[in-house]
């Protein structure tokens, strides 16, 4: 499957990567390190893509009971990250502040390889210039609501889940403040 390529000023791409670049961009802004920014925008869209999937009836919510006894099994402390609407769980580990995806800290590599794969040669350079443009204070305040201004379209429902959709460059740069 085609995941990023670029006709006009339009990125052919899912809203996954899209929404990792934009809230590790916001995380950097709120002072974590590129690497922790990194995971917490990847556990940010994973979370949102879940949210999405339990609306949608493609996955059915993890029990109270289950998340409890998950979190026993911890022996670190889990502490909350507030981002982009969504409480990140993640833990202090050697390296920096890690997310945690499935009770397992996010690797920042990974990351960085799959949004590489994903936005192929156009590697954010746009939303960096667009995550510059405003104080940091605000991103964190309306970070969500301003990504809802840009995301890639897509098919609403089902129809649309993981669909590829078109980042418009020229309506990020609109948005962008001078």
């Amino acid at each position: 499957m085609k995941v990023a390529a670029v006709m006009a000023d339009v990125i052919k791409i899912n809203r996954a990567p899209v929404l990792t670049q934009w809230a590790a961009m916001v995380a950097e802004g709120l002072g974590f390190d590129w690497e922790e920014a990194l995971t917490l925008g990847r556990a940010v869209a994973g979370l949102n893509a879940y949210g999405k999937g339990v609306s949608l009836g493609l996955y059915q919510p993890t029990p109270q009971a289950e998340r409890k006894r998950r979190r026993k099994r911890t022996k670190v402390e889990v502490l909350q990250v507030d981002l982009l609407h969504r409480s990140v769980p993640s833990v202090q580990t050697p390296e920096g502040l890690r997310a945690l995806s499935k009770d397992k800290p996010v690797s920042p590599v990974r990351v960085e390889r799959y949004l590489q794969g994903k936005f192929r040669d156009h590697s954010g350079d746009i939303m960096e210039r667009f995550a510059r443009s405003w104080p940091c204070e605000e991103p964190a305040m309306r970070a969500y609501d301003l990504y809802e201004q840009f995301w890639p379209t897509a098919p609403a429902g089902v129809r649309g889940w993981g669909g590829v959709g078109n980042l418009d460059l020229d309506r990020v740069q609109s948005i962008e403040r001078r």
